[in-house]
């Protein structure tokens, strides 16, 4: 079982700061929107692409260090904590795109397109539907 819950801790550090960055921004980037001429739908999709992008550069480190101890061949042997692992990876590659952030454009393609659809469609619809009194 303790194979199961291997590299766990940092999705679940990462997911608090993971929500608020995502909605917080997505406000930020909404108002900011409201100074174009954007029609409303069109806002929310874009607003959400930003979101899921500034999101993904906060997540992909956490991202990189919970795949890192997922793949590790020693699992019940040499396992390390998340916190040793993510010094292991920053002293062989660093924090750029061959260490923490290695796969930050994956990361990045997949929480722009997933966020813009989501906001995108949940305000559209939302707006649609009428209200339940």
């Amino acid at each position: 079982l303790l194979g199961f819950y291997k590299g766990i801790f940092p999705p679940i550090l990462a997911e608090t700061p993971k929500r608020a960055v995502k909605f917080f921004t997505f406000e930020q980037y909404k108002k900011l929107l409201g100074y174009a001429s954007l029609p409303p739908g069109l806002a929310f999709a874009v607003a959400g692409l930003g979101s899921g992008l500034t999101e993904a550069v906060v997540v992909n480190p956490f991202e990189v260090v919970k795949v890192t101890l997922q793949t590790n061949q020693n699992a019940f042997t040499e396992q390390p904590s998340s916190f040793v692992q993510a010094r292991q990876i920053i002293k062989t590659g660093g924090l750029g795109f061959q260490g923490l952030n290695k796969g930050l454009t994956a990361t990045l393609g997949r929480h722009g397109v997933f966020n813009m659809v989501y906001f995108g469609f949940y305000f559209n619809v939302k707006n649609i539907l009428p209200v339940n009194k």
